[in-house]
C-alpha cells in the first residue's frame, strides 16, 4: 500500500480511494486507526480448522477397528485397555502401564510376543488421551521421547503463556470462531502430535485408539471413530489427533469446547444393521434403545449444524463405555465377535487404568460454607467417581453372561466343552489399575491428591510410572492372566 502526505496533512492511499475521503488527521491518529482496524481484521479471520466432509458413506472403509488391525496380532486374544482422565497424572499413570506391558513377554502358538503387541484397542478420555494418541501415532517412539515432549514438560505454563503473554493470540481470541481450546489444539498439534491424524494411526496398523469427548448439549459420549463420524458425514481419518485430544481434555470453564461441523444428509448415510434392528425388534433392553437412540440428534444437520465437544470425563471418565456400548447395542458378546477374525478367540482382556482422586475432607471440619471452587470441584468429582463405580460394576456383571453367550453361540447344541482350545474355552480378565490397590495408606493419599493439571514435577511423574508398574504386576487378575498364557 502506497501512503503519502499532502501539505495539508491529508493522507492519500493510492490503492484505497475511500481513504482519500477521510477528514484530515494527524499521522499518529491515522496509524492508531489503522492498527485498530488491523486488530479487528485479524480477530475476525481467526477460525478453528473445519473437519472434512465425507463424500460417500462406505461402511467398510475408514478409521474402524477392522481396518487398523496388525496381522501379526493373535486372533486368540481380544485385548482392551482404557485410560481415565486426570491431567498429566492420568497420562503418566497410563504410560507406566504401557511400560509394564512392554516388558511382559508371552508365548502364543510358539511365538514370543510382548503383551503390549497384543493390545487391540485403547479407549481414552481427557489426560489419558495424550498417552493413547501418542502411542497410536508413534508406537515404540513413546518410550524414547514422550516424557520430554509432554509428561515432564510444563504444558500448562506454555498454554498460559501463549494465552496471556502473546499479543497476537489476544487478538485471535476476540474471534467468535476461535477460543482457548483451539489455541491449545494448535500447541498440541505442533509440539506433541506433529500434525498426526487418525489416518496416520490407521496406516501404522494399530492398535485402534478411541479418543472420547462429550457432546455439550446432550451429554452423549462422542468417540473419534468413523462409525461415529459416518452419522455426521465427516471423514475422521483426516481429523487431527491433537484436536481430538483437545476436545477430550476440554475441562468445562477452564477450557472451551471444540467445535465440529455436522454435514449429515450429504453422504447417503444408512444406519448400520445392528442399530436399525434395535428400532425394529420388540424385545430389546432399555439400554439398547437408549444407546441406539443417541444417534438421532446427529442425523439432522439443519437442527444441529454443529457439535460442541468437551471433556470426555463428563460422559465416562474411564474410557470404558466406548467398548461396553458397542457390545450392548449389538445385543450380546457373541453377536459382537461373530463373523470377525476373533470368532474363535479364547481370552478377552480388559485393563482399566483409573487415575482416581479422593475427595478432600477439609470442609467437613469447617463450619463456614465451602468456597465456590471447592463446591464445583466436589460436585464434578463425586459425579465422576460414582459413575465410574457403576461402569465397572456393569463390566464385571456382564462378563459372566458373555462367556455363556459365546459358548451357546459357538458350540453345537448339548455339546459344550470347556477343555483348552475347545468351542467353550473362553476366559475373561478384568484387571483394574488404580491407587486403591496400594497397601500403604500415605502413598495412596499422595497419588490421589496430586493435582489434575498439565504440570507435574519430574519426580512426581516417575513416582506415578513406578506405581503403575507395581500395581499391575501385583494384581491377582493380572497374575492369573500371565499364568494362563504360560500354560
Amino acid at each position: 500500500m502506497s501512503v503519502q502526505m499532502e501539505p495539508s496533512g491529508e493522507v492519500i492511499n493510492d490503492l484505497n480511494p475511500v481513504c482519500r475521503k477521510q477528514p484530515t488527521h494527524s499521522y499518529r491518529s491515522y496509524l492508531l486507526s489503522v492498527s485498530i482496524l488491523l486488530v479487528f481484521s485479524i480477530s475476525g479471520c481467526a477460525h478453528y480448522p473445519v473437519n472434512e466432509p465425507l463424500k460417500e458413506y462406505a461402511p467398510e472403509a475408514g478409521y474402524r477397528a477392522k481396518n487398523v488391525r496388525d496381522p501379526e496380532r493373535s486372533d486368540d486374544i481380544l485385548f482392551f485397555v482404557t485410560f481415565s482422565g486426570g491431567g498429566t497424572r492420568a497420562a503418566a499413570f497410563s504410560y507406566g502401564v504401557l511400560e509394564e506391558l512392554a516388558v511382559r513377554e508371552i508365548s502364543i502358538n510358539g511365538r514370543k510376543r510382548r503383551l503390549l503387541d497384543e493390545v487391540d484397542t485403547i479407549s481414552s478420555v481427557s489426560g489419558g488421551s495424550f498417552t493413547a494418541g501418542y502411542y497410536g501415532l508413534f508406537g515404540e517412539r513413546i518410550f524414547e521421547d514422550f516424557e520430554q515432549r509432554f509428561l515432564k514438560k510444563n504444558v500448562q505454563g506454555e498454554l498460559v503463556s501463549r494465552t496471556f503473554f502473546n499479543p497476537v493470540n489476544w487478538v485471535r481470541l476476540f474471534s467468535p470462531s476461535f477460543d482457548r481450546s483451539d489455541l491449545a489444539a494448535e500447541y498440541y498439534d505442533k509440539y506433541i502430535f506433529e500434525g498426526g491424524t487418525f489416518g496416520d494411526i490407521a496406516a501404522r496398523k494399530g492398535p485402534m485408539v478411541i479418543i472420547n469427548a462429550t457432546d455439550m448439549t446432550y451429554g452423549i459420549r462422542v468417540g473419534f471413530t468413523q462409525d461415529m463420524f459416518d452419522a455426521i458425514c465427516s471423514d475422521v481419518s483426516r481429523f487431527s489427533v491433537a484436536r481430538a485430544v483437545a476436545a477430550s481434555s476440554a475441562v468445562p470453564i477452564v477450557l472451551t469446547p471444540i467445535t465440529v461441523r455436522n454435514y449429515a444428509g450429504s453422504c447417503n448415510y444408512r444406519m448400520p444393521g445392528p442399530i436399525e434392528r434395535v428400532f425394529k425388534e420388540s424385545q430389546i433392553s432399555e439400554r439398547q434403545f437408549y444407546l441406539a437412540n443417541n444417534i438421532a440428534p446427529y442425523l439432522d444437520s439443519k437442527k444441529k449444524p454443529f457439535l460442541h465437544l468437551l471433556d470426555g470425563g463428563v460422559a465416562d471418565n474411564l474410557g470404558l463405555r466406548a467398548i461396553l456400548d458397542r457390545i450392548i447395542y449389538r445385543g450380546d458378546f457373541w453377536k459382537t465377535i461373530k463373523g470377525t477374525h476373533h470368532e474363535n478367540l479364547h481370552k478377552v482382556i480388559f485393563i482399566v487404568v483409573n487415575a482416581e482422586t479422593q475427595p478432600d475432607s477439609f470442609w467437613d471440619r469447617v463450619e463456614s460454607p465451602p468456597a465456590f471452587a471447592a463446591m464445583l470441584e466436589s460436585y464434578s468429582s463425586i459425579a465422576i467417581e460414582r459413575y465410574n463405580v457403576e461402569t465397572l460394576a456393569l463390566l464385571k456383571e456382564s462378563v459372566k453372561g458373555w462367556a455363556d453367550q459365546v459358548r451357546t453361540g459357538r458350540c453345537p447344541k448339548g455339546k459344550i466343552s470347556t477343555r483348552p482350545g475347545s468351542c467353550g474355552d473362553i476366559q475373561f480378565y478384568v484387571i483394574e489399575v488404580k491407587f486403591d490397590a496400594l497397601k500403604d495408606g500415605e502413598e495412596r493419599l499422595y497419588f490421589m491428591r496430586l493435582p489434575t493439571s498439565f504440570k507435574l514435577s519430574p519426580e512426581e511423574v516417575d513416582k506415578l510410572r513406578d506405581a503403575a508398574h507395581r500395581i499391575l504386576a501385583e494384581s491377582r487378575e493380572f497374575q492369573r492372566l500371565l499364568k494362563d498364557l504360560r500354560e
